[in-house]
């Protein structure tokens, strides 16, 4: 089967090997962000039509809550991954501390407001934990990660021995 629209079947133009994605922690993070502002969206609007403007609070609130400490990781990753590339997965972790702690710091320092609707509230922050982790795992299976570096120098590379000697 020939692809009619070039000459002869060939691909038009240099074709360019594939490499690595460029920075994979700000990729989830857009899609991620751009996943859950959909989703809330939509939720403010079931907020309106079904409760009043402390609904639409509350799912602002929780949504925001949410978004704010699981951007947080890919952000740090985003910037580490290219300053320290060793030091990823420990700043990974201890971001996480940071996360827990912090948003266990937020929640008990905020208590519970007058104007808080907790179904809203937790309908928002579970469905954004819920589309935001799905959004990661299926972008993040889509990412592509260079395991062999060619280009390096390859001076440090072990050399065979000479069968000859």
């Amino acid at each position: 089967m020939k692809d009619k629209s070039t000459r002869n079947g060939a691909a038009a133009g240099h074709v360019v090997a594939a490499g690595p994605s460029e920075s994979p922690s700000w990729n989830i993070l857009k899609r991620c962000l751009l996943v859950d502002g959909i989703a809330v969206v939509v939720m403010v609007v079931l907020a309106l039509i079904f409760t009043d403007s402390d609904g639409v609070l509350s799912v602002v609130f929780g949504s925001l809550l949410v978004m704010a400490f699981f951007g947080l990781s890919l952000l740090v990753g985003h910037i580490f991954s290219k300053r320290m590339p060793r030091a990823v997965i420990s700043i990974f972790f201890m971001t996480y501390f940071v996360k827990v702690v912090g948003f266990a710091v937020v929640l008990f320092a905020v208590g519970t407001p007058d104007w808080l609707n907790k179904p809203w509230f937790l309908a928002g922050a579970v469905v954004c934990v819920l589309l935001w982790q799905a959004t990661e795992v299926v972008i993040f299976s889509r990412q592509r990660f260079l395991l062999f570096d060619d280009s390096s120098d390859s001076s440090d590379a072990v050399k065979p021995k000479d069968a000859s000697s």
